[in-house]
């Protein structure tokens, strides 16, 4: 495997790893989805200025689905992850949980923080 492969794998390794400390089940389509669009987001921010007419399109091409289903399947995963996630990590990441009585996050405001917070482990050598 090539040096950019590694990176890519290591990538995708850590990306699951804050997914599943989220709450994020890995059984809905909306996580591999989410996972497409965090990995997507860190190599390019932009994208998130624009999910739906950058972002969804291109993870539906790339699933061979529509924009509608993967946006509603990237809500739904991250709905399900704001109501059973551990509302530590939620706090850690955006400063509020569930149990603050806060809404949950947008789609993108949750792809551009973990995205975000991807781009800041690397910088801190954690990936």
């Amino acid at each position: 495997m090539d040096i950019d492969g590694l990176r890519d794998a290591e990538l995708i390794k850590h990306v699951t790893k804050i997914m599943l400390d989220m709450g994020v089940p890995a059984h809905l389509k909306g996580y591999h989805y989410l996972r497409a669009a965090i990995i997507i987001a860190k190599k390019d921010m932009e994208v998130v200025g624009s999910v739906t007419k950058l972002l969804y399109p291109e993870i539906a091409k790339q699933f061979k689905t529509t924009d509608q289903k993967v946006e509603r399947a990237i809500r739904n995963a991250i709905e399900v992850s704001w109501m059973r996630g551990n509302p530590e990590t939620f706090e850690e990441l955006f400063g509020y949980s569930i149990l603050t009585g806060q809404t949950r996050p947008t789609n993108s405001e949750y792809i551009a923080q973990i995205a975000d917070k991807i781009n800041l482990d690397m910088e801190n050598g954690e990936l």
